[in-house]
């Protein structure tokens, strides 16, 4: 693959920049319904991918020919798109500074899920599938599996060549329930398809499907006859895997530059988060601080270098509450500047493509919310027990089952599967179709505290889309339980 990918650069005219990454890239897929194999398939593709940027221009073109011809071809595309959109240009592009590169990287994982047999698979996945069927009042018991294994090289003009291998897999349960007109949702370890991190076989085995498949379908069949989940102001304490997603659409996604100057405006949004904003919005309140980090170990977003050859790093994007970076790339950095002269940093690696055949994006990669080491009330970090126990009364909410949020990233209205009261401390009855809705920065100055390290777990969210044409991409969110006082829960009357 490296010497692909300098053959490609031997037909780059001199001048002008331009990278390439050769990508192998196979995946698989399980999945069983009501005690039946409803999907097994797997998938492979081979290509590269070549970006020039020629008067301040880019052009793009990827193939899957690797001939001399077709790298000769597939070169000259990429740069005749650049030189007939150069009349257009209203902003002429530039790069950042960036280092030269020779590395390598590869995942770490205790099992590769590809040595795996299909039939081990398909026997851990029926299992926890018949063991969530606790009643007939069960109408769909579901089960998933998905792996995922990049081979990539990126090579430029530059003189960077990185070779990177990237292995992620992850699954997940879920049980519905009806009765009547009614219809519940439960999943485990999480919804919209379960658990995923940049690790083997063995996250698959820690997860225990089997072993909390039956608590899974109760739960389902309990959420039935729970009471509707109350409406009015209430202290809200939301689970961690709820929060990953919170963070998803109320802190990766507007802090994400190319957003914020416009690049996404006429499909996925922009966001309120803008220039002029950065180092004196109170995102939150102090004790709220996240960060992108492509380097955790096992997070969905950790990689060695991003699309542009840049080093994975860790960033604070909000710090003691705020606001004070963007994911960035190589050419928003310096736009950046154009408008906030004193902006310092290079590009932090967020540059990513879905594949050989798309343009690298700016991508979240793991945007965390870290956990708080502040003493609770047991004289030690909070644990979600400590926490339940200081709010006296309130609502703990867990795990995703909706969501909206406007396109500025300002507005948002969430539901979950699963609620329970809590009361004089402690976890009661519990509720079923909760919801909650703010606005971004008052809610993260509502939150006044969050459970430490203990408690703290780094979610895989496998489907974000972005771009035109839309590109899917993998991202990490490590959250622990947080407290969030005086939420909107449920429908508010005004009148």
């Amino acid at each position: 693959m490296k010497r692909q990918a300098k053959k490609v650069l031997s037909f780059v005219p001199s001048g002008v920049y331009a990278d390439v990454r050769v990508i192998e890239r196979e995946a698989e897929g399980i999945a069983t319904k009501d005690g039946v194999v409803e999907a097994a398939e797997s998938s492979s593709s081979h290509g590269y991918g070549v970006r020039i940027l020629k008067d301040g221009v880019w052009g793009f073109a990827g193939s899957n020919d690797f001939s001399n011809d077709g790298y000769e071809r597939t070169v000259k595309r990429a740069l005749e798109i650049a030189e007939s959109s150069v009349p257009y240009a209203t902003v002429k592009t530039v790069l950042a500074p960036a280092k030269k590169v020779i590395a390598s990287y590869k995942t770490e994982v205790g099992k590769d899920p590809f040595s795996i047999s299909l039939e081990d698979k398909l026997e851990l996945l029926l299992e926890a599938d018949k063991k969530q069927r606790v009643s007939p009042k069960i109408v769909i018991s579901q089960t998933s599996y998905h792996a995922h294994k990049e081979k990539k090289v990126f090579a430029s003009t530059e003189g960077s060549l990185i070779d990177q291998e990237i292995i992620w897999c992850g699954a997940g349960i879920e049980a519905s329930a009806s009765m009547g007109n009614d219809f519940q949702n439960r999943s485990y370890p999480n919804s919209h398809g379960g658990q995923f991190q940049t690790r083997g076989w063995e996250l698959v085995r820690e997860m225990n499907l089997p072993g909390n498949a039956q608590r899974v379908g109760e739960e389902a069949v309990a959420l039935l006859t729970a009471e509707q989940c109350p409406s009015g102001e209430f202290d809200l304490i939301l689970d961690s895997n709820q929060l990953a997603l919170q963070v998803h659409e109320s802190a990766g996604h507007p802090t994400e530059l190319d957003r914020a100057l416009g690049y996404e405006a006429s499909y996925a949004g922009t966001s309120f988060m803008t220039p002029d904003k950065l180092g004196k919005l109170a995102y939150g309140s102090k004790i709220v601080n996240i960060t992108a980090d492509a380097t955790l170990p096992g997070g969905l977003g950790t990689f060695g270098y991003d699309d542009e050859g840049v080093s994975a790093q860790r960033v604070f994007l909000v710090k003691n509450g705020v606001f004070v970076d963007y994911l960035t790339s190589r050419e928003t950095v310096e736009e950046l500047r154009r408008t906030n002269p004193g902006y310092a940093p290079n590009s932090n690696g967020a540059m990513r493509a879905s594949s050989w055949s798309h343009i690298p994006l700016i991508r979240m990669t793991n945007v965390n919310l870290e956990p708080h080491f502040a003493e609770g009330s047991a004289g030690q970090a909070w644990s979600l027990d400590s926490l339940i126990n200081d709010t006296g009364n309130g609502i703990f909410m867990s795990t995703n089952k909706s969501w909206s949020i406007d396109d500025r990233r300002l507005n948002f209205q969430f539901g979950t599967e699963i609620a329970w009261e809590i009361k004089n401390g402690k976890r009661g009855r519990m509720f079923k179709n909760p919801t909650y809705q703010g606005m971004t920065p008052e809610f993260w100055n509502s939150c006044d505290a969050i459970c430490g390290k203990d408690e703290w777990t780094i979610w895989g969210t496998p489907n974000c889309g972005k771009g035109q044409p839309s590109q899917v991409m993998y991202a990490g969110h490590g959250t622990s339980p947080a407290r969030f006082r005086k939420v909107k829960v449920g429908v508010i009357k005004k009148w």
